[in-house]
């Protein structure tokens, strides 16, 4: 019974992060926390939007700038499918914008990266009070 409950536990972390992953503030929304889902969600799509409104979609660019992108994966599954499209090179960005726009992105996709782990950690901490461990 210890390992059923075990597998289960490992299951429901696995399923915070995943959708903390897909849904910045996700994670934090399925252990019931509200506010903080809110105050995530918000926070890196606004901080998302604004490397995006900064640069271009062009800043998403999974050829030219590895090590941005996969930073800025880590805010959605969706950065990957805008990668997909901005792989072609037909959103060519340039100087400062592209700079600034990398750089808000990916500090967007880092800070839920974060949020991710906090969610998973606090998703474990209550089940350990829970079973009185």
């Amino acid at each position: 019974m210890a390992q059923r409950s075990r597998e289960s536990h490992i299951a429901f972390l696995l399923i915070v992060g995943l959708v903390g992953w897909f849904v910045p503030g996700a994670g934090h929304l399925m252990i019931n926390e509200k506010k903080h889902a809110i105050i995530i969600f918000v926070t890196i799509a606004l901080t998302f939007a604004a490397g995006i409104y900064i640069g271009s979609i062009g800043v998403i660019n999974p050829i030219g700038a590895k090590p941005w992108y996969v930073a800025q994966v880590m805010n959605s599954p969706a950065v990957a499918a805008i990668g997909h499209i901005t792989a072609s090179g037909d959103y060519p960005v340039y100087g400062r914008p592209n700079e600034i726009g990398q750089i808000y992105t990916s500090i967007a996709g880092l800070l839920n990266l974060l949020c991710i782990v906090n969610a998973v950690y606090w998703a474990h901490l209550r089940h350990v009070g829970d079973a009185g461990e």
